[in-house]
């Protein structure tokens, strides 16, 4: 395991680079709002993504470098986890197909720079799809929005009891549901063989070559 130091518009990230010799793709992971990159669903799905073949980045977001647990503003996570793709692309995971994702407010970064990333799918951990209500207020706006805006293949890997609420399946957006709730603790089993069975979908191997 390697740690870079990124550099980006609101600090120093850093990259957790598990590489593989010859990678048939890049999986590059965000933590969620108030955790790191230790999170167990994480930690596991990066192995199973390791076993298949992928070299494998888990990137601490700047403000918890820093030591902050309240989370950076959307548009200051959504700069910096570009900018740490842009330097992985640009060096270790050059001209490798690129899956992002990541677990809850992770996730939703991945969804919201997919495109800009030039990702092939998106892969959502506990996606936080409702915001909690505060008593007396009115209901917040779904973030459902975030997820459909992604073009490509994705899947989300739900608990089935998740305060959060349960995503809807489409077309491109396979839905997972595992026994447990937010943390996905419970079955994480379940969790990693639905990873694998997908990301071997949207990776297959005849398109693992890299280009100079």
């Amino acid at each position: 395991m390697e740690t870079l130091y990124i550099d980006t518009p609101f600090g120093t990230a850093n990259a957790h680079l598990n590489s593989t010799a010859e990678p048939r793709a890049g999986l590059v992971l965000g933590h969620g709002a108030g955790g790191g990159v230790q999170a167990k669903d994480l930690v596991a799905v990066a192995g199973v993504a390791h076993s298949v073949g992928m070299s494998v980045a888990l990137v601490e977001q700047p403000y918890r470098v820093a030591g902050r647990r309240a989370p950076a503003p959307a548009r200051q996570l959504d700069a910096a986890w570009t900018a740490v793709i842009d330097h992985l692309l640009a060096g270790e995971l050059h001209g490798l197909p690129l899956v992002v994702g990541g677990r809850s407010a992770g996730a939703r970064v991945a969804c919201r720079t997919a495109e800009a990333v030039g990702a092939i799918g998106v892969l959502c951990l506990a996606f936080p799809l409702q915001p909690r209500r505060r008593s007396g207020a009115t209901p917040a706006q779904s973030r459902l929005p975030e997820l459909d805006a992604v073009t490509v293949p994705t899947l989300v890997v739900q608990g089935t009891r998740d305060q959060f609420g349960m995503p809807p399946a489409t077309e491109r957006r396979t839905v997972v549901q595992v026994a447990g709730d937010h943390s996905l603790r419970t079955d994480l089993g379940s969790a990693d063989d639905a990873v694998r069975a997908w990301l071997l979908r949207v990776v297959p191997e005849s398109s693992a070559t890299r280009t100079s």
